[in-house]
């Protein structure tokens, strides 16, 4: 056997050295997800989709966690048996209520954030949808990651007696995770402290430029 039956074979074959290839991202079509449109300042996009879980008889939980992606910071979580389209907007309404109305909410497609209510209660209160393409949840990012990490560490680990219950719990969780636990994209900052450190740059940037 030498190099030259070999070389011959391998033809014959239609052998090939398979080519090193580097991983794609799949961006998708959508301008709306995290990679093309990330967030860049606090107030810039909201994030929200709903988790679902149960009590211990058995009966549906719905929850509803809206998440700033710039800050990482948990927003609120509302907890009921049922969510419509209606409570989402009056979800949105104590929020902007409390913090001011972010530029953009980014959400799937799912009939509670498609519903002509609150596409028109948006666009009157100036604010834009980034709706991710169907089937497609990596666009957006932040919000799975939230709610992957809030199953892990509280839903899979705490059996909800009643609806009441499951509200003060999931509340306490909501604490832990903006003021105590560290986040590595933060600087191993809790979404508190990162807020608090970007208010005191924005102030001091106003103050040299005053």
């Amino acid at each position: 056997m030498n190099r030259k039956r070999i070389h011959r074979l391998w033809r014959l074959e239609g052998l090939k050295v398979a080519q090193k290839q580097r991983k794609r991202r799949r961006l998708g079509t959508s301008d709306n997800g995290v990679v093309r449109r990330a967030a860049v300042h606090r107030q810039d996009v909201w994030s929200y989709d709903f988790v679902m879980d149960q009590t211990e008889d058995g009966r549906r939980l719905k929850m509803l966690p809206v998440v700033d992606e710039f800050t990482r910071e948990c927003l609120d979580i509302e907890v009921a048996r049922h969510l419509t389209a209606r409570d989402v907007i009056t979800v949105l309404e104590r929020l902007f209520t409390e913090h001011g109305a972010p530029n953009f909410i980014r959400s799937d497609n799912g009939p509670e954030f498609i519903a002509n209510t609150i596409k028109d209660w948006l666009q009157k209160s100036g604010v834009a949808t980034l709706y991710i393409e169907p089937g497609a949840p990596w666009q957006n990012a932040y919000s799975e990651s939230f709610n992957s990490r809030f199953r892990d560490e509280l839903l899979d680990r705490e059996v909800f007696a009643t609806l009441t219950e499951a509200k003060v719990l999931v509340a306490d969780y909501r604490r832990y995770y903006n003021a105590e636990r560290p986040h590595s994209s933060l600087g191993y900052q809790t979404p508190a402290a990162f807020v608090v450190a970007q208010n005191q740059t924005i102030n001091s940037v106003s103050q040299t430029g005053s």
